[in-house]
Parts: C-alpha cells; sequence; structure tokens
C-alpha cells in the first residue's frame, strides 16, 4: 500500500479529491477517489490524475508511486532458488494494480493468481479506471483474478494448490490492519497456513508501511529461514518495508 503524496511544495494544497464510487460491502465501506495531483505551476504540465482507495474511511493506497508494491514482487522473484523454472505467484490483494502489473511484466512467472475480497475493487480494474494499471496484466493469460478473502482462502482447502511465491498486501502492515480478523493471518496459524502454501524453498513477502521487529521473529518461530527487511524509502516518515522469509526445502 502506498504513501500519499504530499501537496506540492510552491503551488498550495493539491485540490480536494472526488468520489468517483462508493460501495457497501461484507466487510464494511470501500471508496473509489479521484485527486489531479499537485497544482502545476506557470509553464509546467499539468500533474497526473491519482486514484486512491479507501476502506471503512482508512486510506488504503493510491496511484502516486507503486515503488513499494513493484519490490514486493521483485524481491519474492529474487529471493527464489535458483533455476527454479516457471514458479507461480499468490498476490493478496489486487489494490490499485502494482503488485500484478509487475508480475505481468516478468517473463520467469508461469501463473500469476491475485486475491482480492471486494468485488468493487475488482470491478475498478476491469471497467473501470484503474483498468489504466492493470489492463495490460488482465489480458495476461497467466493473470487470474479469485473473488476471495485472502485469509479464507489460504486455509481453505484447495486440492493441495500451492505456490512458490506469496505476496501479501492486504494492511498498511502486521501491526496495522483493515480489518479486525485480518491480524489472524500474522498469527501462528496464519504463518502455519501461510507456509502450508508455499512449495519448498517457497517466498513469503509481506507489505508493511513501517518495520516490524516482532513480525520478523513470529516469522522464525513459525519455521520460516532466511527473515530478512527490505526498505523502501518515502517522502516522509519511516521507510515502506517489505517482510521475506523462505519455507525450508
Amino acid at each position: 500500500m502506498a504513501s500519499v503524496t504530499p501537496p506540492h511544495p510552491t503551488t498550495g494544497p493539491a485540490p480536494a479529491p472526488r468520489t468517483l464510487d462508493r460501495r457497501e460491502g461484507p466487510y464494511g465501506e470501500v471508496v473509489l477517489r479521484q485527486r489531479d495531483g499537485s497544482p502545476a505551476g506557470p509553464g509546467t504540465p499539468a500533474a497526473p490524475v491519482i486514484y486512491e482507495i479507501i476502506a471503512n474511511g482508512c486510506f488504503l493506497m493510491d496511484t502516486s508511486d507503486g515503488r513499494s508494491e513493484r519490490l514486493l514482487v521483485d524481491a519474492a522473484l529474487a529471493a527464489l532458488p535458483a533455476g527454479r523454472a516457471r514458479p507461480a505467484v499468490l498476490i493478496g490483494g489486487l489494490g490499485v494494480g502494482f503488485s500484478l502489473a509487475r508480475a505481468a511484466e516478468q517473463p520467469r512467472w508461469g501463473r500469476i493468481a491475485v486475491v482480492e475480497r471486494e468485488a468493487a475493487v475488482i470491478d475498478w480494474h476491469r471497467t473501470g479506471p484503474l483498468s489504466a494499471v492493470s489492463a495490460a496484466a488482465l489480458a495476461d493469460p497467466r493473470c487470474e483474478i479469485l473473488h476471495a478473502d485472502l485469509v479464507a482462502h489460504l486455509r481453505a482447502d484447495a486440492g493441495g494448490d500451492t505456490y512458490d511465491a506469496l505476496c501479501l498486501d492486504i494492511d498498511n502492515g502486521p501491526d496495522w490492519t483493515v480489518t479486525e480478523g485480518n491480524d489472524t493471518l500474522y498469527s501462528p496459524t496464519g504463518l502455519a497456513a501461510c507456509r502450508d502454501r508455499l512449495t519448498p524453498g517457497g517466498v513469503l513477502a509481506v507489505w508493511s508501511a513501517q518495520p516490524s521487529p516482532a513480525f520478523e521473529e513470529a516469522l522464525r518461530n513459525a519455521g520460516f529461514s532466511g527473515v530478512r527487511t527490505e526498505e523502501i524509502p518515502v517522502v516522509r516518515g519511516v521507510p515502506d518495508v517489505v517482510h521475506l522469509a523462505r519455507k525450508g526445502a
């Protein structure tokens, strides 16, 4: 989930965002907003349109950057055992589509599945303005969207369906969940479900708005090895991070 871009430093506050769609779903309200970016100064081109997703009044992500969402996929692919051909990746959370689009740009992936629980978010990508980010990926035969709750999907018996990488970005981090039920994903039972869905040597990558030493310890206690954290600098505040861990061979 991306950090909000601050107002332009020389032209005053950015215009107020405009609501494009508002839906009530099983997990509460989800909203798609548009803002026109920072006001352009004299002689400068207009700033690009930025889309934001808000859930139950909590900012989730926007299209202003996307570096950390792309790193989530890059880091997982780089951490896979060398020589593993056509690995399968499960991306937890469609969001604004940066992680999906990044995976589709990488020819090494053999299968790219995305789990998204909000029907509205899926609609915004298939027929709405977020198709500007994800249209090419959704046309890729390797890609599929699964309309499901990620926690339930990981724990369900899916006929032994496993992945070489899990790239999870459904919260602002293990210590800042979007909905109360999501905290079970980072619990011992939730991490065990993640481990069970990985092939031997598979990689778990979890996005977070801030580092979490406690989560690193939880990963080790859950039997993962090679636990480490990669930082992504942001405009303000502490860096975004990707927590990485590997299942034993």
